[in-house]
């Protein structure tokens, strides 16, 4: 194993980690905002993706995957927003949490009884590889990196530049005196939803174009997620955005000692590693959605 050999792992680390982002940035909004951890982002990452091939089932390619995904998956995040967490918001937080564990279980099952366990594939067009110095990069995954940055982007966007990110900012910092200030909270909830369930959507769809898309792959998806947002701190997009590239870059390399089987468990390595050394995260200073 030579430096070209860890330098392709590492681009691979840096690939899978800007989906890792998406769906660390989806958690640190609802907990940022709504003040749990959502634990059925992984499986809403797994609606989008699936709703990512009914979009190249149509013929859209990626960008009709992409649109689709992020469409059923922002849907059915308000959907259960209105059916289920609007009605627990002002019980604690343990009870939104294990709500949205029984979420999570109820994707998964809904999911399996529809499509069953099958992988599936998108019907995207055989591309060749490109040679950068010594790393062979694909198109699909710059399209990947690509959209992954584009969808940050646009949400640092709407969070810092936007009456309606301040106002979620401000809920962020201080609910209550956010609605003495005149702040409509349950419209902030909402469009947070939105955001939360988009950014996993695209999150499912780009690891779907990258590989396959099951049933079953939230779980996979979930716990780098979470080892990312703890990693970050908790309630801090940029943490969370840093974090997810950091976990993406420690399982790919470190795939030569656990091999590719076992890469997920550095995630949970990660996690129990930070719980126990530095438990606000990286960056505690910034905490909360700001």
């Amino acid at each position: 194993m030579d430096t070209a050999y860890y330098l392709n792992l590492a681009f691979n680390g840096l690939v899978e980690g800007s989906i890792y982002a998406l769906g660390a940035l989806a958690i640190t909004l609802v907990f940022g905002i709504a003040r749990f951890p959502n634990a059925s982002t992984g499986d809403l990452m797994t609606v989008g993706a699936f709703g990512g091939l009914a979009g190249t089932l149509a013929g859209g390619g990626l960008l009709g995957a992409a649109i689709a995904g992020v469409g059923v998956s922002a849907a059915v995040a308000l959907a259960f927003h209105f059916l289920l967490f609007r009605n627990l918001a002002r019980r604690s937080a343990v009870a939104s949490m294990i709500a949205s564990i029984g979420l999570a279980f109820f994707l998964r099952s809904a999911l399996s009884f529809i499509f069953g366990h099958d992988q599936r594939v998108y019907d995207l067009p055989l591309t060749r590889a490109v040679l950068f110095g010594p790393i062979r990069v694909q198109p699909t995954d710059l399209q990947v990196m690509g959209a992954a940055a584009a969808a940050l982007a646009v949400v640092f966007a709407v969070l810092h530049l936007t009456p309606i990110g301040r106002r979620m900012r401000a809920v962020a910092d201080n609910p209550d005196l956010a609605r003495a200030s005149g702040i409509n909270a349950g419209r902030v909830m909402a469009v947070m939803w939105l955001m939360a369930g988009g950014l996993a959507g695209l999150g499912g769809v780009l690891l779907g174009a990258k590989t396959v898309v099951t049933s079953e792959m939230g779980w996979d998806l979930l716990l780098p997620a979470f080892a990312a947002t703890i990693l970050g701190t908790i309630g801090n997009p940029i943490g969370a955005v840093l974090g997810g590239l950091l976990i993406g870059l420690v399982q790919e390399l470190s795939t030569p000692f656990v091999g590719f089987t076992y890469k997920i468990g550095m995630g949970f390595a990660v996690l129990l590693l930070m719980l126990m050394i530095r438990p606000q995260g990286l960056f505690a200073r910034n905490a909360l959605v700001r």
